[in-house]
This record gives structure tokens, sequence and C-alpha cells, in this order.
């Protein structure tokens, strides 16, 4: 188990099953973030806690971020869902995040990073423009999921972004 890593105000650590159903809370209220089931949240914070981070603050949970190892390309880090909790916004948070997964021993040999971004996210791609810049990478956008062909026309486009390499 990943060790803690606490500072004045946030506890960050690998989160376990017992902490899906606040994932899913927090999740819920981060729009326009998309909610998944708490089984769902429940998975991730147990098949994917290795490369996934919890943040608490006191008692209650203001930061997830749910990542995982890409089967077919191992060096690549996807990101799925980063969730933080209005109290805590404007600390960095969720750039802390990302650089916490990263530098736990399951994402040592990380060089890239890929997430899914909708073209209005604007906090997502303030976000991630910060993490390319802040690794030295270039950022890369493409199609990935179209609104016509993959989600009925009821979800905007999810844009594929590549992050890397990153220089480490």
């Amino acid at each position: 188990m990943v060790p803690l890593v606490m500072n004045q105000e946030f506890t960050f650590y690998q989160p376990s099953m017992d902490d899906g159903w606040d994932v899913s809370q927090l999740i819920g209220v981060c729009p326009p973030l998309d909610t998944n089931s708490v089984y769902c949240n429940l998975l991730q914070c147990h098949h994917f806690a290795s490369t996934s981070v919890a943040v608490r603050k006191d008692d209650d949970l203001v930061g997830f971020i749910s990542a995982y190892r890409v089967p077919d390309k191992p060096e690549t880090l996807f990101v799925w869902q980063v969730a933080v909790a209005e109290s805590a916004r404007g600390h960095g948070l969720a750039t802390r995040m990302i650089e916490h997964i990263l530098a736990r021993e399951a994402c040592l040999d990380c060089s890239f990073i890929d997430t899914t971004i909708t073209e209005d996210n604007e906090a997502s791609w303030a976000l991630f423009g910060r993490v390319a810049k802040h690794y030295g990478a270039p950022l890369r956008r493409e199609e990935l999921f179209t609104k016509a062909q993959h989600f009925a026309g009821q979800h905007d486009t999810e844009l594929l972004v590549t992050i890397g390499p990153l220089a480490r």
C-alpha cells in the first residue's frame, strides 16, 4: 500500500473499497462529470487503486482521480475522471493528484497520459494544459467518441487528449 501523503490541509492516499460510496457522492456534485453507478466507483477504488488517488480534508472526501494503465499501451496512464469538491478548489489539488499518481511505483514507467475532454470543458483543458507544461510534454487532441456515432446525439464528442512523452 502507498503511504499517506499529508500536508497542512489534505491527505492523499490510495483509495480502497471503503471509499466507493464517498466517491460516488463526490462525482455527483461535480458537474459536468458523468455519474457512474456506486458499483462502478467501488470497482475503481478496488481494481484501479494503485493508479487512482483519493484526497481527504478532515473526514471529508474532497478529491478523487480514477485512472488506469491502458492494457495495450502499458506506458500510458488513462485519467478517467477528476473530481474536486467545490470547498477544495483553488489549491491546485487536481494537478497535485496527478503528480501523486505518477510518482507511485505503479506509474514510474508511464511516459504518456491520455484522457478525454469535451470541447467546452474549460476546467479540464486548463488542468491538462498545466500538466503538459509541468512535464514539458506536447498535448495532442483528436476525436475519439463522437456525439452522433457513439452517443446517439445525447452527449458531446469526447476528444482524446494525449500528453507525452513526459519529461521527468
